[in-house]
C-alpha cells in the first residue's frame, strides 16, 4: 500500500478563492526542470471520502469537496501552510475501503 497524503477545501475556496492554478502551475513548472516525476493530482469531489475511517473529514469540510493528494508529505504541508483554511490527514491505499485513490464522484461530461 502507498500512503497519501491530502489537503481538502470546498471546490469555491480552493478553485475560486485562493490562487491554487497559480501555485500548482509553478509547482509542475519546477517538477519539469528537476525531472521529477508529477507526485500530486487535484481530485473533484474525491471518493476516498466515502470510506467509513475518512466521515469525519468529510463532515468537516464544505461539499462539493476537492482535495490536491500527493505521495510527498512535505508538499502537502507547504500547501496547508500556504493555503491555511484547509484540512489536511492521509490515508493508504489501495484498500478494501479505498480501491482507488485518485478516483472522483463527479460525474464525466
Amino acid at each position: 500500500m502507498t500512503t497519501y497524503y491530502y489537503v481538502l477545501a470546498s471546490q469555491k475556496f480552493l478553485l475560486e478563492e485562493e490562487p491554487l492554478e497559480e501555485v500548482l502551475r509553478e509547482r509542475t513548472r519546477d517538477y519539469q526542470e528537476k525531472n521529477k516525476a508529477i507526485d500530486f493530482w487535484l481530485v473533484k469531489q474525491p471518493a476516498f471520502l466515502e470510506a467509513p475511517e475518512l466521515a469525519a473529514a468529510k463532515a468537516k469540510c464544505p461539499q462539493p469537496s476537492v482535495a490536491i493528494i500527493s505521495t510527498n508529505p512535505q508538499f502537502i504541508t507547504w500547501l496547508k501552510l500556504r493555503l491555511e483554511f484547509v484540512l489536511h490527514s492521509q490515508f493508504e491505499a489501495p484498500s478494501a475501503t479505498i480501491p482507488e485513490p485518485l478516483a472522483s464522484k463527479e460525474a464525466v461530461a
